[in-house]
């Protein structure tokens, strides 16, 4: 289904559950990471960019407290009171859309209830960020349907806050930030501690495929933390703020004062920064063979020094890595399942695809599913009618 079919599709079901036509719509996209895995919370930088698959809100306010979900992914609907945000009995598919309105609540924002209907065609569980896609969209459908003033930025960091506060995972601030602050054809460098970006051209003829191993992630949130506080006891002994003022000279001089696992997690982290930077350079000068290297270097890293890759990620970006028409891929995203980003050339992209779910399918007994995406917009909301 196209996006234009799924908005169109939100809308007319909304219609149909509400008896009325939604005020607005509203859309964010999910997202994939060229580079920068695991940088993020560690204030460094990132160089991730919008997919054009999205999730859409439809909704309009109300005239008393009640909050009523139709969701036509999970082919369920709830309905609750602005009271009842942290109820624990309610459906766990709606906990990013109530996070949405406890946080604006704490932020002080005057809340109505809404009507709302959800749906989207961001594949869910791969790591294309779905769960961030589904907060920033909120954020805008809340932003139209209440007359908050809140800049890109704000739907992001607000989005954020959704996950430390509500759902309870410290996760860094990309996803939210390039979910609501993409470009058509562009990635976005995103520096994390100053959150200031800078627009990457992505080059014409180049197609961004994510493929998915079908392989869920498992312990992802356990082990995310884990990571984290990893990070965090490697500064510590380095004596700096965040792994991000960390360098590679640094961590050779300091080698002996590092435990063996805060060691490998550092050195990921410091070299993933110093290669990110290197792939933006690598992309303003058209070096595509410089950009594959550093992300095949990247999954390298993430797999034998961050330790978050599994068998099925390896198998995949192994092929991909030797498939005719790629620049460069690697595993994206939390690690333990999900799915490989690959940089192909547009006219390898049908065989590309097809070699490689083939081999992967051959190799693992698995399905996997290919993703064929350009580099969208962020998100927005509109007027229905």
């Amino acid at each position: 289904m196209t996006n234009a079919d799924l908005q169109t599709a939100v809308i007319e079901a909304f219609k149909q559950q509400y008896r009325a036509a939604p005020s607005h719509i509203a859309r964010a996209p999910g997202r994939v990471n060229v580079i920068g895995e695991h940088t993020d919370y560690n204030e460094g930088f990132v160089l991730p960019a919008a997919i054009e698959q999205a999730i859409y809100i439809a909704g309009r306010v109300r005239d008393d407290e009640r909050v009523t979900i139709q969701s036509l992914d999970y082919h369920d609907s709830t309905t609750f009171t602005l009271d009842q945000l942290k109820d624990s009995s309610l459906p766990a598919w709606s906990g990013y859309l109530r996070g949405v309105l406890w946080v604006l609540a704490q932020e002080c924002h005057d809340l109505r209830g809404m009507d709302l209907t959800v749906a989207g065609n961001v594949p869910l569980g791969a790591g294309f960020s779905s769960s961030a896609a589904v907060e920033v969209a909120m954020m805008e459908i809340c932003s139209a349907l209440l007359h908050l003033k809140l800049a890109q930025k704000d739907k992001a960091l607000l989005g954020v806050q959704v996950e430390h506060k509500f759902i309870g995972i410290r996760s860094g601030v990309m996803d939210q930030m390039i979910s609501a602050c993409g470009e058509e054809d562009h990635a976005l460098l995103l520096d994390c501690r100053s959150l200031e970006t800078k627009l990457v051209p992505i080059p014409y003829g180049v197609s961004l495929l994510a493929c998915d191993t079908s392989k869920r992630r498992e312990l992802v949130n356990s082990e995310y933390g884990k990571r984290r506080e990893q990070c965090e006891e490697a500064a510590r002994l380095l004596g700096v703020k965040a792994l991000r003022d960390a360098t590679p000279e640094m961590l050779k001089a300091n080698a002996d004062r590092l435990p063996e696992v805060i060691r490998k997690r550092a050195t990921h982290v410091v070299n993933e920064d110093v290669r990110t930077l290197a792939v933006v350079e690598a992309l303003s000068k058209g070096d595509l063979a410089t950009v594959g290297k550093l992300i095949n270097e990247g999954h390298e890293s993430l797999s034998k020094l961050f330790e978050i890759s599994i068998r099925e990620l390896d198998i995949m970006a192994e092929i991909a890595q030797h498939t005719d028409g790629v620049i460069g891929a690697r595993m994206m995203g939390g690690g333990f399942g999900g799915a490989v980003i690959a940089l192909v050339h547009d006219q390898a992209v049908e065989q590309f695809s097809a070699e490689v779910k083939g081999q992967y399918d051959a190799a693992t007994g698995l399905e996997s599913t290919i993703y064929v995406t350009k580099a969208g917009a962020g998100s927005s909301v509109e007027k229905v009618g």
